[in-house]
């Protein structure tokens, strides 16, 4: 086994890996803490987290679970999003350089002049934000929720919908909602994922099933391309990562295309023997998620460090649009 441990990224054989393991889980038992890790985090990281998910459902975890302190392997507004959640615990986050360049795609100056040129207008954003930019919000969304959220607001009411522009796309095709505004952010990552990689991917793997993140570059592709027969509507679906886990747990098929964040392949393949997971693109991978390495957890479990702060103000609006989103209907494993 081979694993970057740090920025000279040297190898960590099998017993270096039982024994930073055992380490990690030692000092997390000692400190009273949990180990929440995102589906896009590497695989020693994932194995050794006592959670893996997406960025919701940990945050959920964190608030449901009695231990006082949340080391978060994900990156940064995830981390956030657990501490508003959590606003009592302690919430570490191994590097806080591990940023998200979708939630950096708007910051809170900009929504506030958005919603200053739109005025009555409905706040949706997506839970891949800062803090910051949901305490600006009036209703957050998940990419399983979104059309559920889109469709609780009266009709004649004005949406805006930050910060990604592939899954307000996807939304206002699904909704038919005319009277939303989109804002133009985007996941490189996903955004990378392109029409021509599925065109590739489908040629060499014309039986596999077809799972989409609606982040992608290449949904609206995708759906035109199912729309004229070119793609087989009944093996070709639009899901969340937590979708995408719970779809790969049950599938028969043989074949699975992954139009995602290539971490998440680790976890599916760990659940289903059966099936073969393929990238839909092998370089969709995200270098900030990549940034929590097994060396700066141990770390940060070691020296007790990485604390994240929202300050109480933008803390408490905040969590009023993640709690809106949550009457509107629980999310489950289905989040961003």
């Amino acid at each position: 086994m081979t694993t970057a441990l740090g920025t000279d990224r040297p190898t960590m054989t099998s017993a270096d890996y039982h024994r930073w393991a055992a380490e990690v889980r030692s000092l997390a038992e000692q400190r009273g803490a949990v180990i929440l890790a995102h589906n896009y985090q590497v695989p020693e990281i994932q194995d050794v987290a006592h959670f893996t998910g997406d960025s919701l459902y940990l945050s959920r975890i964190a608030a449901q679970t009695d231990a006082a302190i949340i080391v978060f392997c994900g990156v940064h507004f995830m981390a956030e999003t657990a501490k508003i959640l959590s606003p009592d615990k302690r919430v570490l986050l191994p590097d806080h350089a591990a940023g998200c360049s979708l939630a950096d795609s708007i910051n809170a100056d900009q929504l506030r002049a958005w919603k200053a040129e739109h005025p009555g207008a409905v706040v949706v954003s997506y839970v891949n934000t800062t803090a910051a930019v949901k305490a600006e919000t009036d209703i957050c969304c998940t990419s399983s929720n979104a059309a559920d959220v889109v469709r609780s607001i009266p009709e004649d009411t004005e949406i805006l919908f930050c910060p990604d522009q592939f899954l307000g796309a996807h939304v206002k095709r699904v909704t038919g909602r005319h009277n939303m505004h989109i804002w133009a952010g985007e996941c490189h990552v996903h955004a990378g994922i392109s029409p021509s990689d599925v065109r590739a991917k489908v040629a060499a793997y014309p039986d596999a099933d077809i799972l989409v993140h609606p982040e992608c570059g290449c949904t609206t592709s995708v759906l035109d391309l199912i729309s004229s027969g070119d793609l087989p509507a009944d093996r070709t679906r639009v899901l969340s990562t937590g979708g995408m886990v719970e779809a790969a747990a049950t599938t028969v098929s043989g074949q699975v295309l992954i139009a995602t964040e290539t971490g998440i392949l680790h976890q599916l393949r760990g659940l289903n023997d059966r099936a073969e997971f393929i990238a839909m693109n092998d370089r969709a991978t995200c270098r900030y998620m990549k940034m929590i390495t097994p060396a700066k957890l141990l770390t940060t479990l070691r020296e007790d460090t990485g604390d994240i702060a929202v300050p109480a103000d933008i803390a408490a609006k905040a969590r009023a649009a993640v709690e809106r989103m949550i009457a509107i209907g629980s999310p489950g494993r289905g989040g961003e």
